[in-house]
């Protein structure tokens, strides 16, 4: 039972991405063995670009936002829950309401083989170098360069009652 649930699930991930690639037709670049949990969630704007290389794969929940261009190389994990912003509201305007402000973007550039722990976050202009770990609980807002392993310290303070 649990391998032609497997099966299906992946008939049912291929028509998926099909479908967006479709949609996307200029704006999606999928690469080979692409694969993904459940929940992967792809927002992809007008006129920008998301590149997916090979051997890219996505757990459980997470979200690909793309407004203007983002970019991730071969062989790259990504953990539960993984988010990946290229834009922020913008919220100059302290007179206007932020949501009629429209958006900052800047690009997002990862290397290949990097892996992305659980409920880690990626931020708008980052660069993210080739052979990298990031933690989980990650908020990740500049770049990161080759072979880095970034840790999430949080210091657990424990008192009495």
């Amino acid at each position: 039972m649990d391998v032609l649930l497997k099966i299906i699930n992946k008939i049912i991930f291929l028509i998926k991405v099909t479908i967006l690639k479709i949609l996307y037709r200029n704006s999606l670049k999928v690469g080979k063995k692409f694969s993904a949990r459940k929940g992967l969630n792809i927002r992809i704007g007008k006129n920008a670009i998301l590149k997916i290389g090979d051997n890219v794969f996505f757990n459980n929940d997470c979200s690909l936002n793309c407004l203007l261009d983002v970019s991730i190389g071969d062989d790259c994990i990504f953990g539960e829950n993984v988010k990946i912003y290229d834009h922020n509201h913008s919220f100059i305007d302290s007179e206007q309401l932020i949501r009629t402000q429209g958006y900052r973007t800047a690009p997002i550039e990862i290397g290949n083989n990097c892996w992305f722990g659980s409920d880690s976050i990626i931020l708008p202009g980052v660069k993210i170098g080739s052979n990298c770990v990031i933690g989980a609980g990650c908020i990740i807002h500049k770049d990161i360069p080759n072979d880095s392993i970034i840790k999430n310290i949080q210091v657990l303070e424990i008192s009495n009652r």
